[in-house]
């Protein structure tokens, strides 16, 4: 039988605080879980946008360069091509993506497949972006002018696009990111003079440019 002093000896030792040493191993163990998930959130973050990249972006870039080559048109160019003008001109009509009624028709009457989307209308998708939210982005056949090139090219204008999906899709592209150089880039792509792209945590949306090799 413990006698009192031999019980509160007892009692004292077992509830000893932790030692320096046990505390330094339970925050780096706290630390590695939370190290875990950042990894694990960015790489489902960079998992979606190599998603995008090839069932939205690089979907429509091949039916484009497919319908060239079946018919030596220009998709958009023209109401023949599924645009608005009279006549065709190798360049796009500007047809916005919210309205590809009739891009659709022109792709199924030449046998090809309409890329699919996640909203009502194959010329627009849902995305949600890291710092964004969800957004809707509007994938347009438009001119554009290039203000760093001085130059007019057929591309899809991007309207609405997560700056952190912006970013990884001009590296997935060009192989490093650069707002005004590049086949993908800003719009306008004069935003920026040393070629970096917006904070995305503080310009959470921009618009972009891809540039086509079509006609």
């Amino acid at each position: 039988m413990l006698s009192l002093k031999q019980f509160k000896n007892e009692r004292s030792a077992n509830n000893k605080g932790f030692t320096l040493i046990e505390i330094a191993v339970v925050l780096v163990i706290i630390g590695l879980i939370i190290g875990a998930a950042v990894k694990g959130k960015d790489l489902i973050q960079s998992g979606k946008q190599k998603k995008f990249y090839t069932n939205s972006l690089k979907a429509w870039e091949l039916v484009v360069v497919s319908y060239y080559d079946r018919t030596g048109f220009a998709l958009g160019d023209g109401t023949v091509n599924g645009g608005s003008a009279g006549v065709t001109d190798g360049r796009f009509d500007n047809v916005r993506g919210s309205a590809f009624t009739n891009i659709d028709a022109r792709l199924k009457a030449v046998g090809l497949t309409v890329p699919t989307s996640n909203t009502a209308n194959s010329g627009q998708f849902s995305f949600k972006g890291q710092y964004s939210g969800t957004q809707t982005i509007t994938l347009n056949l438009w001119y554009l002018r290039s203000n760093t090139d001085a130059r007019n090219n057929n591309a899809f204008y991007l309207q609405n696009v997560p700056t952190d999906l912006a970013i990884a899709l001009d590296t997935m592209v060009d192989g490093q990111a650069n707002s005004s150089s590049g086949t993908f880039r800003q719009y306008p792509d004069n935003t920026s003079a040393t070629g970096a792209w917006p904070d995305a945590s503080v310009t959470t949306v921009v618009n972009a440019q891809y540039i086509l090799d079509v006609p």
